[in-house]
């Protein structure tokens, strides 16, 4: 333990930190990533959802090199993959072996059912992959999966509590995001390395995104958040990133960087998704409506909107395909499909970036000028450098090691881009799976009685009027400024 003034903050052996597990777990599943880069898969073997009408095809691995194995031994291979390198992990920290092993087996199973069923046709099919599947409709939410594993974890935890009690050895929400977020700093380094071959103006509109997001979105939020909703910093900061910047994967970060307490990021976290699945609701169909004219502002909009990676991508998708569809029967314009999914898919990337420079930013404030006095009284007191470092959220090393790799790989030698995004791929499937296992757990150990006394009401509040009172509305003009008048390439024209 180490004193600080007056205020106290625990320093743990790296083999005891969440935040460094993570990133081990996190860069040793990038490293196998890189098989593809050298001619070796080392993780083709990893199970993909693919959206279905018959269940029989509803899993594969996730290369072609693998095509011969089944789904069902590919989902058995990830599984034993999985629990050995978590178990490594969580027993290092602390965890009992048996009860960790077990808990996590049952938690996996569950949250595998979760994401087959949220991959079901009639759920996760967009527009465009209807007449395909040949289906009347579906709801196009591919975000589903992570809905379901949430609501499953929510009913576990609030209903049979001496299961939930067992399970809890295995339930790691913050340990799970961490790892599955640098895992995603290889896939944003991949992608930025694409964006660089895009139009120089596609990629200055999409740096607008940080400035917009950053230095607009996230004061105006933790204004309204302490002052008419009368949360403490502590509470304030995540929820500023959460609902302004990039959904779960900011809030955690600022969560580790101000040292907030655990829970927090969780509660915020169960939030967050929740208001991510309505806005792919209604958003790309807005988006069809209003701007079919102007599709690169549409794409823009649903990247600066929608405040998580997937969420975002997802709508980004959707919206690409609505809208093609829509110029194409009222305009007689057929544009060239991905460029709109692109425009959604660059800003995001720009925006996810800087969670770790914010997250150092905040952790430098917060130690320096000591914002929460009521974890740390003497505020304005002497901070060291130590203390800053203690409050650094490691994980985000992980993460920016992982995208600058990558990039610079990338930059160096762009013939290997293809199998390093091959390989990324691969690795995102992995990441999938700690992503749905966080928001499983993220249910399992949120007590919604006491939530809701806790302030999980003014949560929402905030949530709804910052989103629909100006975060769309300024999104979607700072949109129009940077992307009126470009248009995807013409098919044939």
């Amino acid at each position: 333990m180490i004193a600080e003034g007056n205020g106290l903050f625990q320093k743990k052996s790296v083999l005891k930190s969440e935040d460094w597990w993570a990133v081990w777990l996190g860069l040793f599943v990038f490293v196998l990533s890189l098989g593809p880069v050298i001619g070796i898969d080392l993780l083709g073997w990893v199970v993909k959802f693919n959206v279905w009408i018959d269940t029989s095809k509803a899993l594969a691995p996730v290369s072609k090199t693998f095509q011969s194995m089944s789904g069902i031994n590919a989902a058995l291979l990830t599984y034993l993959f999985l629990l050995v390198i978590t178990t490594v992990g969580a027993v290092a920290m602390g965890a009992k072996p048996v009860k960790y092993l077990v808990g996590f087996s049952i938690i996996y199973w569950i949250t595998f059912s979760c994401l087959l069923l949220g991959n079901n046709a009639f759920i996760a099919a967009t527009p465009d992959k209807q007449a395909s599947l040949k289906i009347p409709w579906s709801l196009s939410l591919g975000e589903m999966g992570f809905v379901f594993a949430m609501i499953i974890g929510l009913i576990i935890g609030n209903f049979f509590l001496g299961f939930a009690k067992f399970l809890e050895e295995a339930a790691k929400p913050e340990w799970f995001i961490k790892t599955g977020i640098v895992i995603l700093g290889a896939a944003i380094g991949i992608k930025t390395v694409g964006a660089l071959g895009l139009a120089s103006t596609v990629i200055i509109r999409g740096l607008c995104a940080v400035v917009e997001a950053y230095l607009i979105y996230w004061p105006i939020v933790y204004f309204i958040s302490r002052k008419y909703f009368k949360f403490t910093p502590e509470w304030a900061a995540p929820l500023a990133s959460g609902i302004s910047i990039c959904g779960v994967a900011a809030a955690i970060a600022t969560g580790g960087a101000i040292r907030a307490r655990q829970m927090i990021p969780v509660v915020l976290s169960a939030v967050i998704i929740v208001f991510v699945a309505v806005e792919l609701l209604f958003l790309p169909w807005l988006a069809q409506s209003w701007l079919f004219r102007e599709p690169m502002v549409a794409g823009a909009w649903m990247g600066l909107a929608v405040k998580s990676d997937g969420g975002a991508v997802a709508s980004g998708a959707i919206t690409d395909s609505l809208i093609r569809a829509k110029a194409l029967k009222e305009l007689g314009i057929n544009w060239q499909e991905g460029w709109i999914l692109m425009a959604a898919t660059t800003t995001k990337v720009f925006i996810d970036v800087f969670i770790g420079v914010w997250a150092f930013v905040l952790a430098v404030i917060w130690s320096v000028f000591r914002i929460d006095k009521t974890k740390t009284p003497n505020a304005g007191s002497k901070v060291s450098a130590g203390e800053i470092w203690e409050r650094f959220p490691k994980f985000v090393i992980g993460f920016v090691l992982t995208f600058l790799i990558l990039l610079v790989m990338g930059l160096n030698n762009p013939s290997i881009v293809k199998a390093a995004t091959a390989g990324s791929d691969q690795a995102n499937a992995l990441r999938t799976f700690f992503f749905a296992l966080c928001f499983f757990s993220i249910g399992l150990v949120t007590n919604v009685r006491k939530l809701w006394a806790a302030g999980m009401g003014r949560i929402v509040g905030v949530y709804a009027v910052c989103l629909f009172g100006f975060i769309l509305w300024v999104g979607l003009f700072v949109s129009w400024i940077f992307y009126h008048g470009i248009t995807p390439p013409i098919i044939g024209g």
